[in-house]
């Protein structure tokens, strides 16, 4: 049985509840929309489509798209299910898995020490963060879970029809299950939407550690202490860019779930460990010491009771005590998996990184600074004196605001989520906090302050600077040289990592897919040279979502793209929203997600660093500004951004229940203040993508196809370009687009762009295969085989949306009435597209 027999059998079911539940004629709806779709699909004509989706009344469209939706949310099971069933089944080693990585380390003659160093320096972080996209309550992802969990049984003789019968259950009642939320999600649920994935991550990382044990001991025919290099971070409830329901209040409540939860997991773990070591030692009497029961007894009581307590110290020691006593199975099978989950989630669980806008982090200090006498205008100075004024404050201890004074509100939302992690840091442990990450930062000065503001609540913080328009990302080298380069800034650095923000959202809404690729890569390489050149370690922080337009694509791939030399401490990555659910929501599927992000960091970081070839860097800056100049043209042309907001549902978009955060920065609504999230998902519901391709076309044209073609050959970073903007194109869908063209007015301006789209769409589909020497993914075949199986089924989703938006815009106040659809439209398209934001 394989993957299309658990569609169809999915299908069905689903199609027996509809049956069932709303009636015959509703089914037989379904069923001729799926038909006409598919005739449509094949060249048909679609009058009869049209004429049926215009005449829908709101109930019928909604559960019409409600219906195709649920198919989506099924189909995504089973494929899930499959990848699981081909992972279980693959044998010998495996691509992309650690044991690969070692071969190749070895192969480029790696010594065993060595390799075990490269490990021991090495850190691949995960930070998850909120997405928009990720819109489904709890209560259907638990409904979906039980299914995922009937999946393998429901093709077996003797448990096949009770699987099925239960599964049946559910779909049920997901069918009676409001799928969208009444309100706006709090950033409470969404931590602990986040949090839902924690459970099958920590039921891969023993096995992980395992593998990475064997694997070493197969290639270099001894064992290593090497451990995991992994840990895990969050932005939610410390993200506070733009966010005003981000408070030191809910900081407090996402802290106090983190510990809560790695509460369960420690107890979990421990409890399974008493219960496996049972055996008494016999050098125990003449040490003094306790049963292994004795001390786990006795961490499990600590832990219980929220102590602070030297957890893997003792872990450890009990390791050693096995593996002293002959014991060495134990130690691996049965100690491990609690030594590895104490390694990497402690009594923390992940560790909260803060994130703050640079104007916000000014304007506290500007108020602080005025308060102690010291500058009554902070902001009219200029960077310069801002420098200065900031590290002789450094270099002083006494504090600005006066001692018992309560700050006021301004300063109590900048200060009070550090005083929160300085508290958590106190209970749970150092790693409760993470990072201050400065978002917009364009200066020296953005990066100093936070240490001031960091030292009035007597807390230590590590500043990041976050560098994400194009301008920024081209002056992040002289501004990390110049930060490195000031005494009170190393003071406070000491021997830990300078990390280094790389935004990939706003680079790319600000000057294109090709133009904010080249300059990450430069940035990267530039920045790699400075702190080289400075003697610190460094670590970037990749802000990819799931989007090609933002950074997204498979993450092994990304990883050996980044340019060589440039990973030292290893990486940091965000995980958002849908992300998660993809990779993480089961163990087998987080397990061989997360090797093939570890192996494509080893083998990234093992390359010497290596400049490309001259002609390729002259050809991309040459490209980059070509694309990017066609981009802006488009962008800023003045019919654009009335075109835009009718032939994406952005309006609709602002306006629904889908994030805690707002779609836009504080103003009047511009191009500017959109965020990328949006910007991006707008794009993906009409199905164009531009933001994954637009402006390469004219790249590729002026780098030439022969030189575009070596550089494809022979460049990790092209090609992983050209392969992202291949799935990017792939997803596009020009009859789809057509159908949100009949959106726009008909004037001379919106008939040109529509135009100018589509032409210039079918031109940069030509300008890649030429370079590739293929169709579109013709080297993911499977990949492929996907879209064009999901691609009738969206269909309908599609239809019923650019309706609603008709009706909607036809009226003052239309969207009120047709909310619940048209979020059901939003829903189904992200969940049939997935790479949405």
């Amino acid at each position: 049985m394989g993957i299309r027999d658990d569609v169809n059998t999915l299908g069905r079911t689903l199609g027996v509840v509809l049956k069932e539940q709303e009636g015959e004629e509703f089914f037989r709806l379904v069923e001729r929309t799926r038909a006409l779709v598919r005739e449509v699909r094949a060249g048909g004509d679609d009058a009869e489509l049209r004429t049926m989706i215009a005449g829908l009344p709101e109930e019928d469209a909604s559960n019409l798209a409600r219906a195709f939706t649920w198919y989506f949310q099924l189909v995504n099971l089973a494929e899930e299910h499959e990848r699981v069933r081909v992972l279980r089944a693959q044998g010998g080693v495996r691509s992309q898995s650690l044991e690969q990585a070692l071969t190749d380390l070895k192969a480029q003659g790696l010594s065993a020490r060595q390799a075990e160093d490269l490990l021991d320096r090495l850190e691949l972080e995960l930070t998850f963060t909120a997405h928009p996209t990720e819109m489904r309550r709890r209560t259907v992802r638990h409904h979906l879970l039980d299914v995922a969990n009937d999946l393998p049984d429901m093709n077996l003789p003797d448990t096949g029809t009770e699987a099925l019968e239960r599964i049946a259950a559910h779909v049920e009642a997901l069918w009676h299950t409001p799928e969208l939320r009444h309100l706006k999600p709090t950033v409470l649920d969404e931590v602990k939407g986040g949090l839902h994935y924690v459970g099958s991550i920590a039921r891969a990382l023993p096995l992980l550690q395992r593998d990475l044990q064997r694997a070493f001991r197969q290639v270099y025919g001894q064992d290593t202490a090497a451990r995991l290099p992994l840990r895990f971070s969050s932005w939610m409830g410390g993200d506070r860019d733009g966010n005003p329901f981000v408070t030191p209040g809910a900081t407090r409540q996402a802290l106090e779930l983190h510990r809560a939860r790695a509460r369960e997991l420690l107890l979990e773990r421990i409890s399974l460990a008493f219960t496996h070591l049972s055996q008494e030692e016999e050098s125990q009497e003449e040490e003094g010491q306790g049963s292994y029961r004795q001390e786990l007894r006795q961490l499990h009581d600590a832990v219980r009771d929220g102590q602070p307590v030297e957890l893997l110290p003792r872990l450890e020691k009990l390791a050693a005590r096995l593996q002293a006593e002959g014991q060495q199975r134990t130690a691996e099978q049965l100690l491990t998996p609690l030594l590895t989950i104490a390694r990497t989630f402690g009594q923390h669980l992940v560790s909260l990184d803060i994130r703050e806008h640079s104007g916000q982090t000014e304007k506290a200090i500007a108020a602080l600074l005025a308060a102690a006498g010291v500058e009554a205008n902070y902001l009219g100075l200029p960077e310069h004196a801002r420098q200065e004024l900031l590290t002789r404050e450094l270099r002083s201890r006494r504090p600005l605001w006066p001692a018992g004074e309560e700050w006021p509100e301004e300063l109590e939302t900048v200060l009070g989520p550090i005083r929160e992690v300085q508290a958590a840091a106190r209970t749970a442990g150092p790693r409760a906090f993470g990072h201050y990450v400065i978002s917009m930062a364009e200066s020296v000065s953005d990066v100093l302050e936070p240490l001031l503001l960091a030292r009035e609540v007597g807390f230590r913080v590590l500043p990041v600077p976050l560098f994400e328009t194009l301008d920024d990302l081209t002056r992040a080298p002289q501004i990390v040289w110049e930060l490195l380069s000031i005494p009170e800034y190393r003071a406070v650095l000491g021997e830990d990592v300078q990390e280094i923000m790389l935004g990939y959202s706003d680079s790319n809404k600000d000057a294109g897919f090709l133009a904010a690729n080249w300059a990450l890569h430069e940035a990267q390489r530039k920045i790699s040279d400075v702190c080289r050149r400075a003697g610190v370690r460094w670590r970037f922080f990749h802000g990819r979502g799931t989007s090609i337009g933002r950074g997204g694509g498979p993450a092994s791939r990304a990883i050996l793209g980044q340019p060589a030399g440039t990973i030292d401490a290893g990486l940091r990555i965000t995980e958002q929203g849908e992300a998660l659910a993809d990779k993480y929501s089961h163990p087998v599927m987080a397990r061989r997600n997360l090797e093939q992000a570890l192996y494509g960091m080893i083998l990234a970081a093992a390359r010497p660093a290596s400049d490309p070839p001259a002609a390729w860097v002259d050809a991309m800056t040459r490209a980059a500004h070509s694309s990017a100049q066609a981009y802006r043209t488009f962008v800023h042309d003045p019919d654009f951004l009335a075109f835009y907001e009718k032939v994406t549902p952005i309006h609709e978009i602002s306006r629904l229940n889908i994030a805690s955060r707002p779609v836009r920065r504080p103003g009047a609504p511009t191009l500017n203040n959109l965020r990328a999230i949006p910007w991006v998902m707008s794009w993906t519901q009409n199905r164009l993508n531009l933001p994954g391709w637009y402006g390469l076309a004219e790249g590729l044209h002026t780098i030439g196809l022969d030189t575009a073609r070596e550089m494809y050959a022979g460049w990790p970073f092209f090609r992983s370009m050209l392969d992202n903007a291949q799935m990017s194109l792939a997803k596009s869908d020009l009859l789809i687009f057509a159908e949100y063209l009949g959106l726009v007015d008909d004037t001379d301006g919106n008939r040109r762009l529509a135009q100018h789209l589509q032409d210039r769409y079918a031109q940069t589909v030509q300008a890649v295969q030429e370079v590739v020497g293929a169709e579109l993914m013709a080297n993911e075949p499977r990949l492929r085989e996907s879209i064009s199986l999901r691609n009738p089924y969206i269909d309908p989703i599609h239809r019923i949306q650019v309706e609603l938006l008709r009706r909607s815009r036809s009226h003052e106040g239309g969207l009120d009435e047709l909310e619940t659809p048209l979020m059901l439209t939003l829903q189904g398209i992200a969940a049939g597209v997935r790479n949405t934001g």
